[in-house]
């Protein structure tokens, strides 16, 4: 079954989905959706996903949008590797991580809620990058302490192979580096970002290598 995926490079929830492809190594189109020209608001794109918002995957008949439902749904039909582990807890364990990052840090970061900031209440530069810092920075927190508690070794989230966790890790730190985030508070956190990024379907994933990043 083909399927294509219409995303951003930066857009940190295609990131997530670029890793999980590549996480299952099935083959998937690209397709450019440029946030940067207003391109997800345009009606080709509406037609797909009415909020506006990337990622798409299309696969078959099907077109699905949010990016913990498209995860959840390419693990579910191509099962192996799993990205959810099999023991209950391990997998509510992977469930809580993922909820922090896509629930409590994303939204309060994305590119639709920081152009508010800045033109519904004329916030500066200097107090854009003070509100991203703070909600990363709450997230990182609680991310860091469920490590101390529950992870061995800082080479994944949970378990001993890469899981759903790590594919929305992963592109939340890069966002954090591209904002200057000082991720000295969490060493846990930075051993199992530099541990998966050293793992060929997360390079290939980073936004520096997508057909639409600036060269």
């Amino acid at each position: 079954m083909s399927m294509t995926l219409f995303g951003y490079y930066r857009s940190s929830a295609s990131y997530r989905i670029r890793i999980v492809l590549n996480l299952k190594g099935l083959p998937w189109n690209y397709e450019a959706v440029l946030l940067n020209r207003g391109e997800q608001q345009q009606e080709g794109f509406l037609s797909r996903n009415p909020s506006g918002l990337v990622p798409v995957l299309e696969s078959g008949n099907a077109s699905l949008s949010q990016s913990l439902a498209i995860a959840e749904f390419i693990d579910e039909i191509h099962p192996d590797p799993a990205l959810l582990p099999a023991n209950s807890i391990e997998r509510a364990r992977v469930r809580e991580i993922m909820g922090i990052i896509a629930c409590d840090v994303h939204p309060l970061q994305n590119l639709r809620v920081l152009n508010w900031l800045r033109e519904e209440l004329d916030a500066s530069d200097a107090q854009v990058t003070a509100w991203i810092h703070r909600w990363i920075s709450s997230g990182f927190v609680a991310i860091e302490s469920l490590l101390e508690q529950h992870n061995s070794d800082d080479q994944f989230c949970v378990g001993t192979t890469p899981t759903l966790a790590d594919a929305l890790l992963i592109p939340q730190v890069y966002n954090a580096r591209r904002f200057a985030l000082d991720l000295a508070p969490f060493p846990r956190l930075c051993a199992i970002d530099t541990h998966c990024q050293s793992l060929a379907a997360f390079a290939d994933a980073s936004p520096e290598r997508q057909p639409d990043a600036p060269q």
